[in-house]
């Protein structure tokens, strides 16, 4: 059944008699047209004619004005509403009897010269019918019909067209469904899913579908693996889609399509009083566009271009074929009469975002993939098919392949690992490089060597992977420690501060690690280092100590340095004692994390090689140890580092020894004498963790500190949209406003008052005024644009559109501002006025960032030049408003109170009709009172003398103005250069 109460029925003039000829529009010329209005009139459906009247009327009064410019025709409307319950009593189950009565009625009555009704009742369609509905397939392809709203038949084409596209990766073919049809359905809901469930429709004929009538029915369904279809298609909300999934297992298989394409939204749309405007309010408005616009075409025969070249004038309805604007966005009807759109596909991400996936062009019926590499929810994220899987999934067959490939994986490694493991053993025990494994690589270059791979492999000591020969010498490759040397994090006291981190437990860890390593190397092959130092102990990631460049002593000279022990200062070589006097020197470089061998008598590197190398009387030279400050805990470490840099090599400990000592301080600092190396590995992993995340707090709040400052300068420079965009874009889109509000002020007098004031005076001066300003501006919805000498200039409006509010703002503002200048005095003229001028004028405008270095949020058009010629016109302490300013004040509740000044010449506009603005009814400002024209004339010829006359009262003191400075150049005659420039606007000199 079809519904009569979303028709609007235009007919033409009362002399059109029901011809087939067709829309004959040269018989309403000279002569009123009337458009029969014919609604269903109730308290609950969006499209009743309570209201779509007021927005119809609106429109009739537009076109009638528009059309009286050019063409001799008015258009009259003629409302009809109806009851449902009046047929009801006579067995009609639908409300459209009551339009065909309705319709009967006026073509009864000469009112319109056809009647309308539809195939239910037997009849067919004889005047032309522009409808916001008649959504259903029954009223397809009907000669006098035109519907400004998309039709069922658009909604099944998107579906089939729809499920026969496939998309790589994304989409395969699909031909089952599921129809989701509840018992309370919108009008147009109602129409869209009848489209696909009738049996005869297309859809149905090519998608295997079967329909659920409520959510007892779906429930089931969406947990059952045998279930028909993964695809549920329904109408409505996106809260019918949680009722339905709220308490429900739904398989994740399973995909929801849902129609929500009509909206509601608030809108003035110059209507008074405001109203809500929905789409059937907004077709039935542009209806009227429509007709007016095919009657203007068709009444003026020889125009040519624009819509009447494509217009179909011979036919029997004008209206199809064509394209025109209307609140409701751009419409174009096919060759049918039916609205095409673009339907855009959107689904849900992950993060609860929608995204447009498809769009559909029900022109063309054609589909569009959007988002080559969408976030989708099901798995792989790609569309799911429309049948359940009946066994393995490609996922899980996947998975399956990839377990047993990892089980043979293992298998061959684990042969592998037993065959080889006898040849790594032997590998293992050979760690060190004798003479004979050192042969030259060319008996020709004696002199280059390549080494054989050492094969070391301990937790203290770095990996040796081999050797590198390049034209200047052979190096060794060792294991590379991103923390550096041992010397270099016991210079950086940031990264490891001594009272977070560097801590006596870490320092003892440190040097057992170093102990560890020795005590390896001793009992191998290598038999010792010879060359160790703490720029060749290295720290890992782990923050563990590995010692590096060891078994080098047959191919490389021991060296003497402060690690040196003394016995192989004085004859040359390396032992095991001789690294433990070395360890000594590292422990105490450890210890007070001061340089190597540091002494407070002596910082001279050679002189204290001297010293121990020839030691002087009984006492021998070693580094400095502060035993009467030091710890208990401390002193034990000082006399392990005590014994261990002994001036006899037999006194000193092996590293077993060290070990064993080092163990037993580490153990008793927290009396822990059991605990496990796991433990105190744990333990100093705790301990970096602390500091790193007192480091991490401490430089991120100096980050947000500096992020937070930057950004406040930036607000204060840019508007808060513009800094946005410049961060996540780099660039800012130029963009185009309707309608802004401009603020201009200069101070009158300005080039006088800075010819009797010093520079520093003026800038007191213009800083004194301006900061009074700004702060004014805080209490206002404006944007400060910038400030040129003395001119200050305000917008409202942009960058954040604020409806009708800009012109209020600005206004209040620039009331704000008047009152203040009436209390401000100059601090090096007190008693001197200080006047401005201030204009003010609305329009469109164009804003973007300029320039890359320094960028300005800059306006351009002419209602920035217009609102300067108002202030530049204006006269001194009067607000100088446009009429386009005042035409947007009296559409506001705001009761300003102006007073007309009259016609007033603005260079480059010509005459213009300004007003005055005088305050608000019912606020009081205490504004100064401006001066007469006599008066005004009077001041500007007498201020230069009150100026001079205020700084004669101030005495002889010595100031640098302009006057005195031009004077000075005077008598110094015109070769001088001038101390500086002073730009001006001839305009503003009084």
């Amino acid at each position: 059944m079809l519904y009569v109460n979303y028709l609007l029925w235009l007919g033409c003039c009362s002399a059109l008699v029901a011809l087939a000829a067709g829309f004959n529009a040269e018989k309403c010329r000279n002569l009123p047209v009337t458009l029969n209005i014919v609604l269903l009139e109730d308290q609950d459906s969006l499209w009743s004619l309570k209201y779509v009247e007021v927005a119809v009327e609106r429109a009739i009064a537009m076109e009638n004005e528009k059309n009286a410019e050019s063409m001799n025709f008015t258009i009259k409307g003629n409302f009809r509403g109806f009851n449902t319950t009046f047929y009801q009593r006579k067995g009609c189950g639908s409300s459209t009897c009551e339009g065909v009565e309705i319709l009967k009625s006026l073509y009864n009555n000469k009112s319109s010269a056809c009647v309308i009704c539809y195939q239910e009742v037997g009849l067919t369609l004889t005047i032309p019918i522009i409808s916001a509905g008649s959504f259903g397939l029954s009223c397809d392809y009907k000669e006098k019909l035109t519907r400004l709203l998309p039709p069922a038949r658009k909604i099944s084409n998107f579906f089939v067209h729809f499920y026969n596209e496939t998309f790589s990766n994304l989409k395969t073919h699909w031909n089952t469904a599921y129809i989701y049809k509840k018992t309370e359905n919108s009008e147009e809901c109602f129409w869209y899913l009848n489209a696909l469930e009738a049996s005869t429709a297309q859809f149905s004929s090519q998608v295997n579908r079967k329909v659920l009538r409520s959510r007892e029915e779906i429930i089931p369904v969406l947990s059952d693996a045998n279930r028909h279809s993964n695809i549920f298609i329904t109408c409505g909300t996106p809260d019918d889609i949680f009722y339905i999934k709220n308490g429900t297992n739904v398989n994740k298989d399973i995909l929801f399509i849902l129609i929500d394409i009509f909206k509601s939204v608030c809108l003035s749309l110059a209507l008074s009083p405001l109203q809500v405007l929905n789409d059937y309010v907004a077709g039935y408005h542009d209806a009227v566009l429509l007709f007016s616009e095919v009657m203007r075409n068709m009444l003026a025969p020889g125009q040519s271009g624009g819509l009447a070249s494509t217009l179909n004038i011979t036919g029997d309805n004008p209206f199809r074929n064509i394209s025109f604007n209307g609140i409701g966005g751009h419409y174009v009807l096919d060759e049918y009469g039916d609205r095409d759109m673009n339907f855009s596909l959107m689904y849900t991400t992950s993060t609860h975002q929608f995204k447009t996936l498809f769009v559909f062009d029900t022109s063309t019926n054609k589909t569009t993939l959007t988002h080559s590499n969408p976030d989708l929810p099901w798995r792989g994220s790609r569309l799911p098919d429309d049948k359940p899987g009946n066994g393995l999934q490609i996922q899980d067959i996947i998975v399956i392949v990839l377990a047993i490939s990892v089980v043979l994986v293992t298998a061959i490694a684990l042969l592998f690992y037993r065959q080889n493991r006898k040849q790594r053993y032997m590998q293992k025990k050979w760690s060190h490089i004798s003479p004979d494994l050192i042969i030259p690589v060319d008996y020709r270059e004696t002199n280059l060597i390549s080494l054989k791979l050492l094969r070391v492999d301990y937790y203290n000591l770095t990996k040796f992977y081999g050797t590198v020969k390049y034209e200047y010498g052979v190096f060794g490759v060792f294991e590379y420690c991103e923390r550096g040397s041992l010397r270099y994090v016991l210079n950086d006291t940031i990264s490891y501060p001594e009272e977070s981190f560097m801590d006596l437990e870490f320092k003892i860890s440190v040097m057992n690690d170093i102990a560890k390593g020795l005590s390896y190397l001793h009992t191998s092959n290598i038999g010792m280092h010879g060359r160790l130092k703490s720029t060749n102990c290295v720290v890992d990631n782990r923050m563990v100590v590995k010692i590096t460049d060891f078994g080098c002593n047959t191919i490389l000279t021991p060296g003497k340095d402060l690690w040196t022990a003394p016995e192989h200062m004085r004859v040359q070589g390396t032992s095991q004692k001789g690294d433990v006097y070395s360890f000594a020197i590292i422990a105490q470089e450890i210890m007070l994390r001061k340089c190597p061998f540091y002494t407070e008598s002596c910082s001279d590197i050679a002189e204290k090689l001297y010293k121990i190398q020839c030691p002087s009387g009984p006492t021998i030279f070693r580094p400095d140890l502060n035993f009467e400050t030091a710890g208990e805990k401390e002193v034990e470490v000082y006399v392990l580092i005590k014994n261990c840099w002994d001036e006899d090599p037999e006194k000193r400990p092996d590293f077993k020894k060290i070990e064993n000592i080092l163990g037993k301080i580490f153990s008793n600092l927290n009396n822990q004498a059991n605990a496990s190396y796991m433990d105190n590995l744990i333990r100093r992993l705790q301990m970096y963790s602390r500091n790193l995340e007192h480091l991490v707090e401490e430089r991120t709040a100096l980050y947000k500190a500096e992020r937070d400052r930057a950004d406040q300068l930036n607000f204060m420079l840019l508007p808060g949209p513009v800094v946005r965009s410049l961060k996540e874009t780099g660039r800012v889109e130029p963009e185009l406003f309707d309608e802004v509000t401009v603020y201009f002020s200069d101070i009158v007098g300005f080039t006088t008052i800075c010819h009797h004031s010093t520079p520093m005076e003026v800038v007191d001066m213009l800083n004194d005024m301006y900061k009074n300003f700004d702060s004014i501006l805080d209490n206002h919805d404006v944007y400060k644009v910038e400030t040129i000498g003395d001119a200050y200039m305000v917008a409202s409006g942009l960058p954040r559109r604020n409806g009708n509010r800009h012109a209020v703002d600005i206004s209040l503002m620039a009331l704000d501002i008047l009152e203040f200048m009436g209390t401000f005095q100059l601090r090096h003229l007190p008693g001197i006025p200080l006047w401005i001028r201030i204009g003010v004028h609305s329009g469109p405008c164009a804003a973007g960032v300029v320039g890359n270095k320094m960028p300005r949020y800059c306006l351009f058009g002419d209602t920035v030049n217009t609102a300067s010629r108002m202030e530049s016109t204006g006269l001194p302490l009067r607000i100088h408003v446009s009429q386009s300013t005042i035409s947007i004040l009296q559409r506001t509740n705001c009761q300003f109170e102006f007073e007309s000044r009259g016609e007033t010449y603005l260079k480059g506009k010509g005459k213009e009709m300004t007003y005055w603005l005088k305050g608000v009814t019912g606020r009081k400002y205490n504004l100064p009172t401006p001066p007469t024209a006599e008066n005004f004339q009077r001041l500007q010829q007498d201020l230069a003398e009150m100026v001079a006359s205020t700084l004669a009262k101030r005495g002889n003191e010595m100031r640098k103005t302009l006057s005195t400075r031009l004077r000075r150049s005077q008598r110094q005659g015109s070769d001088g250069l001038p101390e500086y420039l002073h730009l001006t606007d001839p305009s503003t000199y009084l």
